[in-house]
């Protein structure tokens, strides 16, 4: 199975774009989706997750009320929707993929079993 991660670009704040994961090679629908970034010099961090069941959504607090995840098992992708956008969102997004991921395995980075390669969000002030 393959992740890729597409959507990144250069946005003014107070924009928005839209991050997609696109699943490849395998239906994962036992698979929590997770998205996670890295701001230059600072180490990687959980963004937002949707559990393998209910497609429950959880966010970080630093995006939540402007970021929404949701997934598309027909199609087998996730999408990133990000409103609002501050200079602070500027890092690498990268989407992940995790066994039967629910809960706090949605946010451990050491629990993911699958990573897409990262796409580039930059957000000028």
């Amino acid at each position: 199975v393959q992740l890729q991660a597409s959507g990144g670009g250069l946005v003014q704040a107070g924009g928005s774009l839209r991050l997609s994961c696109a699943a490849s090679g395998h239906t994962i629908d036992d698979y929590g989706r997770s998205w996670f970034r890295q701001a230059p010099g600072k180490g990687r961090e959980f963004v937002a997750g949707v559990n393998w069941i209910s497609a429950t959504p959880l966010y970080a607090e630093s995006v939540k009320d402007r970021f929404t995840i949701s997934r598309d098992r027909t199609t087998n992708t996730v999408t990133l929707k990000m409103n609002k956008l501050e200079p602070g969102d500027t890092a690498v997004y990268f989407c992940a993929a995790v066994k039967y991921g629910t809960g706090w395995k949605l946010r451990d980075e050491d629990a993911m079993n699958i990573w897409g390669k990262g796409t580039q969000v930059t957000v000028s002030s």
